[in-house]
């Protein structure tokens, strides 16, 4: 016999294969929402804007990182270019899968650059040292921090999915401003 493990009251008890058997009648109906199922609990539309911001904010991201790899110049360029360079493909890997998310969702990635500014969570801060790009970069792994755990907080257990991969993406942050962190601070021995 079958059984699947469903929560009751905060309890976790196994479901007998009459609820298979529900289960399976449900995924035909409306199946045209692909991954989107009845079992889906969060307000999906607040969930796609969240998403289309933590887009835009990683878009963002990876045009200062880029300019700031281009840019880097003085004793230390080298090596801050360098992190520079892979936080902005990291960042772009980051873009790529939440554009994915967003579309099993059934939204579509708002990528206008007439507005990516504005919805974006990071500024676009281009610094004129290497130790103001360092900074300026810092500040934004801090605010995609503090964002990424805001909104891994709102889904809770509503979307495991995109909270699991909203926590991927945190912990590259966290190691990105780990990195950029110790970077400013051999700048600033000089």
């Amino acid at each position: 016999m079958k059984e699947l493990i469903r929560k009751e009251n905060g309890r976790s008890k196994p479901m007998s294969t009459s609820n298979v058997a529900e289960i399976r009648k449900r995924a035909r109906a409306n199946v045209e929402d692909g991954a989107v199922t009845p079992g889906y609990r969060a307000d999906r539309e607040v969930v796609l804007r969240l998403l289309n911001e933590t887009l835009a904010t990683e878009v963002v991201c990876v045009l200062r990182y880029k300019r700031h790899y281009y840019m880097a110049s003085g004793i230390h360029a080298q090596s801050a270019a360098s992190e520079f360079l892979e936080h902005a493909t990291t960042e772009q890997s980051h873009a790529d899968r939440i554009a994915e998310r967003i579309i099993q969702l059934g939204g579509a990635p708002d990528l206008n650059p007439d507005t990516l500014t504005s919805r974006s969570h990071a500024e676009y801060v281009e610094g004129t040292t290497l130790r103001d790009m360092l900074r300026e970069n810092l500040v934004a792994e801090r605010i995609a921090i503090e964002s990424y755990t805001d909104f891994i907080r709102y889904l809770g257990d509503d979307d495991p999915t995109t909270r699991r991969l909203l926590e991927e993406i945190l912990a590259n942050e966290e190691e990105h401003a780990d990195d950029l962190k110790t970077l400013m601070e051999r700048v600033g021995e000089d």
